[in-house]
């Protein structure tokens, strides 16, 4: 007995499967699966069916600014799944795959972070980042969050101390040492207060702007290192420095900041009368809690 079935015809019943079709692509996705492994390197028709994939994705992939075979490869990913070969329209299930992962990749592009996160809505809610030189205004000229909303009249010419100039308001370099000296009277030790107070305006020159300042050396865990400050006593300082946060504080006393206090007039003797600054900064000094706990175990 003969076997009738030759290669050729074996071809030929390939050559049949049409994936252009929804059931061509189902009866394909079924041959490759129970193919086992490695049937996608060695068949020709997947071969083929990726080159039609990337084709047929290629403006979707355009839209979204990526190249048509990483739509293919997404096609390739969702082809795999058991979703897709026992699905009613396997080229629908396909499609809207690709489509959400196009998406995806080009708000992960955006957004400057992996793909896996850009489909999670905690982190595509956020807009794509940009640069200050990416407008034409400058961001400073009409942000909220850089202006200051209240004017301030700086003292007669007569009571001037000598640090400031005519119109009363002191120096920068006079600013940042009041600020190491109330904080050397309130506890802290000289060398720490001289070495944080000049790092923060270092950070604040570089930036130019209180808030964005606050939040960059908020999460700065290296600088804090350096000074060898406890995260309390770091997050403390630069609320105080700098001021804190927030629309509604902007015109008192923690909105401004230690600096910008001292900048525009305030002296030492009207800091320390500021009973919350004073507290808040004699809490903080770096080993006091430390200090107190020990002390708290040992009495125990």
């Amino acid at each position: 007995m003969t076997n009738n079935t030759t290669p050729t015809d074996a071809r030929d019943d390939r050559s049949a499967e049409d994936y252009r079709s929804s059931e061509g692509l189902r009866a394909l996705l079924n041959r490759l699966h129970a193919a086992g492994r490695g049937a996608w390197e060695r068949d020709p028709a997947a071969a083929e069916l990726m080159a039609f994939a990337a084709e047929k994705y290629a403006a979707l992939a355009h839209k979204h600014h990526l190249d048509p075979w990483e739509a293919a490869s997404a096609a390739f990913d969702v082809m795999r799944t058991k979703a897709a070969r026992t699905a009613d329209d396997p080229w629908a299930v396909v499609t809207h795959a690709v489509r959400i992962t196009c998406i995806a990749e080009e708000r992960g592009q955006g957004l400057l972070c992996s793909t896996h996160q850009a489909r999670r809505p905690r982190y595509s809610v956020f807009h794509d980042p940009e640069r200050l030189s990416d407008r034409e205004n400058p961001l400073d000229d009409y942000h909220p969050a850089f202006h200051v909303t209240d004017a301030h009249h700086g003292e007669d010419d007569e009571t001037a101390p000598p640090d400031r100039d005519s119109s009363g308001v002191t120096s920068a370099t006079a600013a940042v040492e009041d600020a190491i000296t109330l904080l050397v009277l309130l506890g802290w030790p000289a060398g720490t207060a001289r070495a944080a107070v000049e790092h923060v305006c270092v950070a604040l020159t570089r930036v130019g702007n209180r808030h964005t300042a606050y939040e960059t050396l908020r999460r700065d865990k290296h600088a804090r290192a350096l000074l060898d400050l406890p995260s309390r006593s770091w997050a403390v300082l630069l609320r105080a420095l700098l001021g804190t946060p927030g629309a509604e504080l902007a015109a008192t006393g923690a909105g401004r900041g230690l600096l910008l206090r001292l900048l525009i007039g305030e002296t030492l003797p009207l800091l320390l009368r500021d009973d919350d600054l004073v507290l808040t900064l004699s809490l903080a000094v770096p080993g006091t809690h430390n200090r107190g706990t020990k002390k708290s175990r040992g009495a125990g």
